[in-house]
C-alpha cells in the first residue's frame, strides 16, 4: 500500500510541471514572436514538448497505481518507466527540430537583434524552473519515483536552457547578432542530451539492469545476519518505483523449517527497514 501512496504523491509533481510548462510555453512563444528571438523561440518549443512529456509521466504514474489483475500479477509499476521512455522520445524529436531550424538560420546569415524583453523573460522562466526542479527532486527522493526523478532532471535542464538563451540574447545586444541563433542551437543540444540521459536510464531499468554497488550493499545486509552462513546469489531489478530482490542463502542443515522461515522473515524486515525493499524472495539451502 505504501508504493501506491507514493505514486499518488508523485502525481503532484507532474501536475506542477504541467502547469509551469504550459504557462511558460505560451509566454515564451508570444514574447519570442514579438521580440524576434530564435533562442527564446527554441526555449518555448522545448516547453511545449515538456507539457506533453509531463502528461505522459502523469499517465504513467496513474497506470502504475492500478492493482494487480489476472494478467499483471506484479501490478502495473513499470508503466511509470515506460512513461519516462515516451517522454525521452518526445524530447529528442523536438530537440532535433530545434537544432535543424537554428542551424539553418546560422548558415543563411539571416539574424535579427532580439528585443531586451526576451532576455528578461528567459531569466524569469529560469527562476521558475529552478523552483519546480527543487520541489520535484525532493518529492522524487521521498516517494522513490523514477519517472518523477526524470521529470526533475528535465526541469533542471530547462532552467539551464533559459539561462543559455538569456546569455545569447544579451550578447546579441552588443552587436553580435549571431549569438541569438547560436544560443538556440545550444538549447537544442541540451534538449537532446537530456532526452538521451532519460532514455538510457529508462531502457536500462526495463531490461532489468541494476546498480552493482547497490547489489553488493544488499548482499552485505543479508550476510550480516548471524544465522546466514553464506550468500550464494543476490539478484535485483526495478519495477517502477519498487526494487525486487531474489537471494539464495546457506544455513545450518540441521535447522527446522520453522527456524528457516523465521530467518527469511527477519531478513525481509531488515531489507525493508534499511533499503526500502518491500518485496524480497529468499531461498534457503543447506550449508555444506
Amino acid at each position: 500500500m505504501n508504493d501506491y501512496h507514493n505514486l499518488k504523491q508523485g502525481e503532484k509533481g507532474a501536475w506542477i510541471s504541467i502547469a509551469a510548462y504550459l504557462i511558460l510555453a505560451i509566454v515564451k512563444l508570444t514574447v519570442a514572436s514579438i521580440g524576434q528571438s530564435e533562442a527564446l523561440r527554441a526555449d518555448g518549443l522545448n516547453n511545449t514538448t515538456d507539457v506533453v512529456a509531463s502528461i505522459a509521466v502523469l499517465i504513467g504514474l496513474k497506470i502504475s497505481r492500478k492493482p494487480p489483475d489476472k494478467d499483471h500479477h506484479y501490478g502495473h509499476f513499470r508503466a511509470e518507466t515506460i512513461a519516462s521512455l515516451v517522454a525521452a522520445f518526445i524530447m529528442m524529436t523536438v530537440g532535433i527540430e530545434v537544432l535543424v531550424g537554428t542551424f539553418q538560420g546560422i548558415l543563411s546569415g539571416e539574424t535579427n537583434e532580439p528585443a531586451l524583453l526576451t532576455a528578461w523573460t528567459a531569466i524569469g522562466a529560469a527562476i521558475v524552473m529552478i523552483g519546480v526542479y527543487r520541489y520535484n527532486l525532493k518529492l522524487s527522493q521521498k516517494v522513490n519515483s523514477q519517472a518523477l526523478k526524470a521529470a526533475a532532471q528535465d526541469n533542471k535542464s530547462d532552467a539551464l536552457v533559459s539561462i543559455g538563451a538569456a546569455v545569447g540574447i544579451f550578447g546579441s545586444q552588443f552587436g553580435v547578432a549571431w549569438l541569438d541563433p547560436l544560443a538556440g542551437f545550444i538549447v537544442g543540444l541540451i534538449i537532446c542530451k537530456t532526452a538521451w540521459d532519460i532514455f538510457t536510464e529508462s531502457s536500462h531499468s526495463l531490461t532489468d539492469g541494476f546498480d552493482e554497488e547497490e547489489i553488493e550493499t544488499i548482499r552485505n545486509t543479508i550476510s550480516a545476519h548471524p544465522d546466514v552462513l553464506s550468500v550464494r546469489d543476490v539478484k535485483a531489478r526495478l519495477q517502477g518505483n519498487r526494487t525486487l530482490v531474489d537471494a539464495i542463502i546457506h544455513v545450518d542443515p540441521h535447522m527446522t523449517i520453522q527456524e528457516g522461515h523465521d530467518i527469511t522473515d527477519e531478513l525481509e524486515e531488515k531489507l525493508e527497514e534499511e533499503h526500502g525493499i518491500y518485496y524480497a524472495h529468499i531461498h534457503i539451502e543447506p550449508y555444506e
